[in-house]
């Protein structure tokens, strides 16, 4: 147990000089509440606003800015014929070393 109190102490001791950096400022003051037109306007503008979101266009394009640089798409491998399915395993030889 004293070594907890040892403990808590030395806490406390640390954490007085943070504590005492911190101001007591109070950023958050009660203003002026908005007036009947003023909510009006803020919700008009906020209508317009959508309406005018909803006027963009969606963008179809690629966005690649290296599209032009690059060549065509590599080719897909042909799919595997059926006799190489069918043939004999090939055995392994040698030895594996990693």
């Amino acid at each position: 147990m004293k070594l907890f109190r040892m403990a808590a102490v030395l806490l406390a001791v640390l954490a007085g000089p943070a504590y005492a950096q911190m101001p007591n400022l109070n950023l958050l003051q009660e203003g002026p509440g908005k007036t009947p037109e003023e909510k009006a306007a803020e919700a008009e503008r906020d209508k317009a606003y959508k309406e005018t979101l909803k006027k963009i266009p969606d963008s179809k394009a690629s966005n690649d800015p290296w599209g032009g640089m690059r060549s065509d798409p590599p080719k897909q491998p042909a799919a595997p014929k059926a006799s190489a399915a069918t043939s004999a395993p090939k055995k392994k030889s040698g030895t594996t070393a990693n």
